[in-house]
Order: C-alpha cells, then structure tokens, then sequence
C-alpha cells in the first residue's frame, strides 16, 4: 500500500517551481513550433496549431497557479490576482502584431505591461526576505531576485522606448520585442524557481524543499 503524501496539498513553493518551469518554457517552445520565425512571443498567437495552443495554454496555467498564490500578507494576495487577470488578458485579447487584429485596442499591452510590473515586485519582495534570513545560500538568492527584477524593468523600458518612438529600435533589432517578452520570461522563470526552495545549490539542507513526497521542511520565507 502507498504511503501517504507527507503534505495533502501542493503549497506556494511547489506552486513556483511550476510557475517558473513553465515561464522558462514558453519563449523557447513558441519559437520552436512556429511556421516562421516570431517578431513577439505574443504573435505566436496568430500562428495557429502548437505555437497558438502553447502560448494560450501555458498563459491559462501561470494564470491560475498566480490565482492560487496567496504570498504572505494581502498585499501580495491582491496583486498575484491582479497579475493572473492580466496573464489572462495576455492569452485571450491578441496583440495587433504581424497579420492579427486588436479585439480591444491597446488592451494585449496594457495587462502584459501590468503582468510585468507585478513580477518585479514580486521579485523585490523576494529580494527583501530573503537578505533577513541572513545565511550565504539565502544572500545569493536575493542577488538573483534583485538580477531577474532588474532585468525584467531593463526589458519593459526598452519596449516602451521602442513602442513610443515608432519602433525605432526594432528597425536595427527586427525581433528586439521577442527578445524583450523572452528576457522577461526567462527572469520571471528564474526568480520564482530560485524562490521554490528545491534548487539544493541555492538552498540549505533545513530550508529545501522536497519535491517528492517523502517529507521535507516548510517554511515562509523564499
């Protein structure tokens, strides 16, 4: 007979190391299984078959794991289901990139824009706790946490530069808004799995987390 899992439920940090596998996925596979290569993660949208089913799917699963991440004070309750609406937004009203046509004008940018924005704080938020823990694993995790928000704003910033000066940055960089989306991504995908506590190199003995179910500590902090 099988033993019973040593927690009833997945918790917040088993909820990350998802979140964060499948935002590190999601550039790398919409590029993969496009027809043609993407100028934007978003026009995979407009791609049809698994380019279309990837990013509308793996959008609707970060969606609704950040529904179910309550973080530790209502503030971050409030803004992960914030972010998971605009996660939503994202999958469901395409952008007007290459051949596709706005549903609601403006509204694809406005919840990446909000999506984004949530993520650096998340990672600020991380970035806080993890330097009062103290030790050298949780130092180098607030290092990476502060890293990924950084370059999560590098990226918004220059998108937004690119977007209000006509795009000129995307006349020498034709895909510089498939690289922006993927650094964002691929931040977003860094920092949560760093903050999910399995990674052993990042995380002492006490404090990892068990990712099978044969036990493992549980604690608040990332």
């Amino acid at each position: 007979m099988m033993p019973k899992p040593a927690k009833p439920e997945i918790d917040n940090h088993i909820n990350k190391l998802i979140v964060g596998m499948i935002a590190l996925s999601l550039p790398v596979l919409t590029n993969y299984f496009s027809e043609a290569p993407l100028d934007s993660i978003s026009a995979s949208y407009h791609q049809g078959f698994w380019a279309r089913d990837i990013f509308v799917g793996f959008l609707f699963a970060i969606a609704a794991f950040l529904f179910s991440y309550n973080g530790l004070s209502n503030t971050e309750r409030i803004l992960s289901k914030v972010a998971a609406l605009a996660c939503l937004g994202v999958a469901l009203f395409p952008c007007d990139c290459g051949t596709g046509i706005e549903i609601i004008p403006g509204l694809h940018y406005v919840s990446a824009g909000v999506m984004f924005t949530i993520l650096v704080v998340f990672c600020y938020s991380f970035h806080l706790r993890a330097i009062g823990k103290g030790h050298p694993q949780a130092k180098v995790r607030a290092w990476i946490y502060a890293l990924c928000g950084l370059v999560i704003i590098i990226a918004m910033v220059i998108l937004g530069i690119d977007f209000l000066t006509g795009e000129s940055i995307k006349h020498h960089i034709p895909r510089i808004v498939f690289y922006g989306e993927a650094a964002g991504l691929i931040a977003f995908g860094i920092a949560w799995l760093t903050a999910s506590r399995t990674l052993p190199i990042l995380t002492t003995k006490n404090e990892r987390i068990a990712i099978l179910p044969t036990g493992g500590k549980t604690e608040k902090s990332p």
